[in-house]
């Protein structure tokens, strides 16, 4: 099938573009024609995959939505006027999660042909990888982790709270990923700043734990991946994280959000005694994500 990958950049690794990397890997694997910008095409494209919001219509649409604007200190509507376009001119709609689905139809309304396909993995690229080796962790018994491009929200003061009030003393935590907003002076708190994603790939596979309490996230390709690479996950139970954080992982419960607009970036104060095991798993292959994608892609087309 010919198919136009819109609004998507594979030199980012934001989240919806890390993810459409490793989709566009899947497909190009199953021989289907991928293009990434209108001016590759010398025909008409079969299907147009748009990623959150379509640049141009150049084929039946399917959007892939990563979520949609809800802090009341943004101007929100007007963020999501080109993403809310794209929902009412779509062919079919993605959802990351079924939050993500609640969420966006909160905002948006309901519509038809709508799918839920949670985020996957390259399981064969991470069963390469091998385990980080470095002298500073060899101190200690277990390595924990978390990754994020860090923002309030994210909450790496309570992941390392948490960390500090449950972990064993001879166990440390390395904080990945960039801007992070808060510094503790501990020597088993270690701070790595942003990895290439081999690299926190081997530094998760060094891991028996991946810490993950932001608030009111969609479905982290960080917790997916972690989870893909051996670690036990330990989420918030808002948003969508529960839904892809895999069985008997633990969920710390929060009170349920409303859908109205907050402060996205003052998230509530967590207690973590409150605690619950998951009890049902979800698939990560990318494998079987994409040919989910590939069901609803061939169905606009008919």
């Amino acid at each position: 099938m010919k198919i136009f990958l819109d609004n998507i950049n594979l030199s980012s690794n934001s989240g919806p573009n890390g993810f459409a990397k490793k989709l566009h890997r899947e497909l190009s694997s199953k021989n289907h024609d991928l293009y990434l910008s209108l001016s590759e095409l010398r025909s008409r494209p079969d299907v147009q995959l748009s990623f959150i919001a379509s640049s141009a219509r150049a084929a039946p649409i399917v959007q892939r939505l990563d979520g949609i604007y809800f802090n009341s200190e943004q101007d929100f509507e007007n963020l999501n006027a080109p993403i809310k376009t794209t929902y009412k001119i779509a062919d079919a709609v993605i959802f990351q999660s079924k939050f993500n689905k609640l969420l966006t139809e909160y905002y948006f309304g309901k519509r038809d042909n709508s799918h839920v396909i949670p985020n996957g993995t390259c399981l064969d690229v991470i069963e390469q990888i091998e385990p980080l080796n470095h002298e500073l962790l060899d101190k200690f018994n277990n390595v924990w982790c978390c990754a994020s491009s860090w923002r309030p929200h994210k909450r790496l003061s309570e992941n390392i709270s948490y960390f500090l009030e449950n972990a064993p003393e001879d166990d440390c935590l390395v904080v990945a990923g960039e801007n992070p907003d808060y510094a503790v002076a501990n020597e088993r708190i270690i701070y790595c700043g942003n990895l290439l994603w081999p690299d926190l790939i081997s530094l998760f596979k060094r891991s028996s734990h991946f810490v993950h309490l932001a608030w009111l996230d969609h479905c982290p390709n960080v917790v997916i991946d972690a989870r893909a690479s051996g670690c036990h996950i330990i989420c918030s139970s808002s948003g969508g994280t529960p839904e892809i954080c895999g069985k008997n992982s633990t969920v710390i419960l929060e009170e349920p959000w409303d859908f109205n607009p907050t402060k996205l970036y003052s998230p509530p104060k967590m207690d973590f005694s409150k605690e619950v095991k998951v009890t049902f798993d979800s698939d990560i292959d990318i494998v079987n994500t994409a040919e989910e994608y590939m069901k609803v892609l061939r169905e606009v087309t008919k």
